[in-house]
């Protein structure tokens, strides 16, 4: 099988059992990004200990399936509709877990720290985009969208911030907090 079809030179895909539509077609956008979100994901996993690894895999595999589901204009149909409340349950679990042993957040924190921090940073960044343009999409009569895919990926946020939290501290660091100016640079 050839990795090149042709079938896009002109500016089209395909929908899983769907229609074509335009690349930049609200939906390609939405799970383009979440494309994007596994890939930094991926990058994210591999700078951290085992077990935290292990937990980004499975959200990687998670991310793949709410990716089919936003290809296929009728997930039931086509029987992609494989991310529910349990893995939104499992996010919960798994941010409450990561931060049981956080100090509370007293000020507003910059996205830096180790590359791992940092690459969990840039996930939760892509995750909000990712979030936006799920919204877009849900807003869009004609591209419903499960109400669980927009909880799953706002929990995702959630929890890719306490990682970066948690990750920073197992470290032997502390947050870098932001440093509000005194006075206004105009």
């Amino acid at each position: 099988m050839k990795i090149y079809t042709r079938t896009g030179d002109k500016g089209e895909t395909g929908l899983f059992g769907g229609p074509r539509v335009l690349k930049d077609d609200v939906r390609i956008e939405a799970y383009g990004t979440i494309d994007e979100l596994n890939a930094v994901v991926g990058c994210a996993r591999h700078e951290l200990p085992a077990d935290w690894s292990d937990l980004l895999g499975q959200i990687q595999h998670d991310l793949f399936s709410l990716g089919a589901e936003l290809a296929t204009p009728d997930p039931t149909a086509h029987n992609t509709a494989l991310v529910g409340d349990a893995q939104v349950e499992s996010l919960e679990q798994a941010i409450d877990q990561a931060s049981q042993d956080l100090p509370p957040l007293q000020q507003f924190i910059l996205p830096a720290g180790s590359r791992g921090v940092s690459l969990l940073h840039l996930a939760r960044a892509v995750c909000r985009r990712g979030e936006r343009r799920l919204v877009t999409l849900a807003s869009n009569a004609q591209s419903p969208v499960s109400a669980v895919l927009l909880r799953y990926v706002n929990r995702l946020s959630d929890l890719l911030f306490v990682l970066a939290r948690a990750v920073t501290y197992a470290e032997g660091r502390e947050d870098v907090g932001w440093v509000k100016p005194t006075e206004t640079r105009r």
